[in-house]
């Protein structure tokens, strides 16, 4: 942990890479861990239902799971939100680069953060392109529809989706100028995503995981404790 102040204390180009591990101490469950989503037991597999084709093909059952498990809306910030919107505010940090949809960075206050699948918090019409909030999606029954008759869906990156060609471009020139990239919460399993951290060319890689990853061999620190309990001590 005193290496960890250090660093940061010495750095002033600070981008921070999260995943699911970042937010399941504000109660949102992760995915890959022993008791995380992927390894709950339902009659279809949930990335089969996280899926492009399944949404199409099956939309009342994506929107019952989607509703279900996919929009913790109540979730607040935990410490490691809110102390990356407070390096913001203070110019530390260059920006946020996350795989996670729940929002939270920007309840935390943070601006700059590159949502690399997406958000719950935006929805559209599939027909007229009108905007919808997470309330109304989570509030509806059924298949949400906008008043024109369409389908609404979820901006947020599906099994067989893209990712947005923007964002990706953003978050590859914020991790190519920071000085200190942290990386948090994530197994580094899930590609494209993983693959932007070849793009960092500063001092200092720093990773904080419950579990190891394939990237602990190559980091100057490596903390394995919950991320929110790491930040928590900053």
């Amino acid at each position: 942990m005193a290496t960890l102040k250090e660093l940061v204390s010495n750095s002033s180009r600070i981008v921070f890479f999260g995943g699911a591990g970042v937010s399941t101490e504000s109660g949102i469950p992760d995915f890959r861990s022993q008791d995380g989503l992927y390894n709950q037991k339902y009659s279809v597999p949930p990335e089969t239902i996280l899926s492009d084709t399944y949404f199409y093909s099956h939309t009342e059952e994506f929107y019952r799971f989607y509703r279900d498990k996919m929009l913790p809306l109540n979730a607040e910030p935990n410490a490691a939100h809110k102390k990356l919107a407070e390096w913001e505010q203070e110019g530390k940090l260059l920006a946020v680069v996350t795989q996670n949809i729940d929002g939270l960075h920007q309840k935390a206050g943070s601006k700059r953060v590159f949502e690399l699948h997406g958000s719950i918090y935006r929805n559209h019409c599939l027909s007229c392109g009108k905007s919808f909030s997470a309330e109304y999606i989570k509030e509806s029954a059924g298949i949400p529809r906008c008043g024109c008759g369409g389908i609404i869906k979820p901006d947020v990156v599906l099994y067989g989706e893209p990712l947005d060609e923007n964002t990706i471009l953003g978050a590859v020139r914020a991790i190519a100028a920071a000085d200190l990239l942290i990386v948090a919460g994530t197994s580094l399993s899930v590609y494209p995503a993983a693959s932007f951290l070849s793009y960092f060319r500063g001092e200092h890689l720093v990773l904080i995981n419950r579990d190891k990853t394939p990237l602990d061999d190559e980091c100057e620190l490596v903390i394995h404790e919950k991320v929110g309990e790491v930040f928590s001590t900053l």
